[in-house]
């Protein structure tokens, strides 16, 4: 049995043409591409529609890997690179936003394909992440990406603490994410948690018409705390004494 090539397929940041930020060969790519894992079936046929795949959405497989996904399923979608009749097959990897595999239960089928010898194509399209850091003015040299904060007040509060003590020593930029109908009362725990002196960005709709960016002292932002709203957004600080 032979298999084919898991190929890590782009997404864009919001809901608007591929063709903006996603390059060509990308695009092109997708129309060779007969199989995907996707994090939403929804949201992915609405993305390779206006990609270019309008009218043959219907020819594709679409299987969902998310957070519902079983441990016991995960190997099962190793079957996808090979079609009935032995013949390598190749497998296209889309998350609902940006690059499939960062903060995304996509890893691991990446690193499934790796333990059975499948070939990871990474394709070039936008990061969330990248471009927020590139527009903060913070430090570019050193950065972690922290991830999700917890969701109760008290454990978040006790981790952003710790974020920015890490910030401080190592001087590094600390780079997190939220899930949207929280964006507000993250910021409202940040600007109550956070020292003064700490830099802090805000990047939020990065890429879309509404995009918002901006870096200052946190006692600059109590003056005049933002509304993010139900949008994606991505936090990054940078401790100062």
């Amino acid at each position: 049995m032979a298999f084919g090539t898991l190929y890590l397929i782009p997404s864009t940041l919001g809901d608007y043409d591929p063709a903006l930020v996603l390059p060509a060969p990308v695009l092109e790519r997708l129309k060779s591409i007969k199989r995907f894992i996707v994090e939403e079936t929804r949201t992915a046929r609405r993305f390779l529609s206006a990609a270019g795949l309008k009218g043959h959405i219907g020819e594709l497989e679409l299987r969902e890997l998310n957070e519902h996904t079983k441990p016991s399923e995960i190997e099962g979608f190793m079957n996808m690179f090979s079609d009935a009749s032995g013949n390598p097959a190749d497998v296209g990897l889309i998350t609902e936003a940006g690059l499939p595999a960062v903060a995304d239960p996509g890893a691991q089928i990446v690193a499934l394909c790796h333990i059975h010898k499948i070939k990871v194509v990474p394709m070039v399209g936008p990061s969330s992440l990248m471009l927020a850091l590139m527009a903060s003015g913070l430090n570019g040299q050193s950065f972690a990406f922290v991830g999700y904060l917890p969701a109760k007040t008290e454990e978040r509060r006790r981790a952003i603490a710790e974020v920015e003590k890490r910030s401080l020593q190592l001087h590094q930029t600390q780079i997190f994410i939220e899930t949207p109908y929280r964006n507000d009362s993250l910021m409202a725990d940040l600007l109550q948690s956070l020292s003064p002196a700490t830099m802090l960005t805000v990047a939020a709709s990065i890429t879309a018409d509404n995009e918002y960016i901006d870096t200052k002292p946190v006692r600059e932002w109590r003056k005049m705390p933002a509304t993010i709203g139900k949008r994606p957004c991505v936090f990054l600080l940078l401790a100062n004494k």
